[in-house]
């Protein structure tokens, strides 16, 4: 029997689910049948409201099913479709964590055109007219032993982008066996830190940052990769 993960949430109101998706979670349904956040929030709401019927969860952005960390979800249409708006204007912001694998300038604009075959799940760059313009901000956090711990501000959000624009310069995210050479066994070092929007009704503008936790499954095998995300952010902040 498939083992439900529990459901962190970090804030709520009455248009609003700010939560911490789980790695291996997938968004919405897929091919596999797992439980996916759609599902595990719906059934959230109808035991928590003691609702009879179906509950509303508007999906307003994703993340791949393998990161995990912070994303927000419309408890009602209208949160949703003003959310919605806003990502299109880009004033949704989103920043992540990741560990590449080499060295960078310590800070730099990632800009390319991207396209997704659907039908195989990967996405390419692509010339400037068959591909739609993706572009992210980086900040090297830290260096070691030929991986960097990378604070990524998402300025558009293509599929796949930050992995396909990191591994076209020879710097794929650890444990990403799509788009670099690492074995499939290891989780991606890639963590949804914070997001930032306009509240829908209230208008006020709110930040959410997840710390990355102790129980985040990003740990490797001992005869893998020496880093983690979580080990490199202690080690940013004067961990071991």
């Amino acid at each position: 029997m498939e083992k439900l993960p529990k459901i962190n949430i970090i804030y709520e109101d009455n248009h609003l689910l700010v939560v911490e998706k789980p790695v291996n979670t997938p968004v919405q349904k897929d091919i596999s049948k797992d439980t996916d956040m759609i599902s595990l929030l719906k059934d959230y709401r109808i035991k928590k409201e003691n609702k009879k019927g179906d509950a509303y969860i508007g999906l307003v952005h994703r993340l791949d099913r393998p990161v995990g960390g912070i994303m927000v979800f419309a408890k009602t249409s209208k949160a949703a479709s003003r959310l919605s708006e806003e990502i299109r204007n880009n004033t949704f912001h989103k920043t992540y964590l990741a560990v590449i694998q080499g060295t960078m300038p310590k800070e730099g604009k990632l800009e390319d055109y991207l396209i997704k075959d659907n039908n195989k799940n990967i996405s390419y760059i692509a010339t400037k007219d068959k591909g739609k313009y993706s572009a992210l901000e980086y900040k090297i956090l830290n260096t070691k032993n030929n991986l960097s711990l990378v604070e990524i501000n998402l300025i558009t959000g293509r599929s796949h982008q930050i992995r396909l624009q990191f591994a076209s310069r020879n710097h794929p995210l650890l444990g990403d066996s799509k788009y670099g050479n690492n074995p499939s066994n290891i989780n991606i070092a890639l963590f949804a830190k914070s997001i930032t929007f306009t509240h829908p009704t209230t208008k006020e503008k709110l930040t959410f940052t997840l710390d990355i936790p102790n129980r985040y499954p990003l740990k490797k095998k001992k005869k893998s990769h020496n880093y983690t995300i979580f080990k490199f952010y202690n080690y940013k902040q004067g961990g071991k």
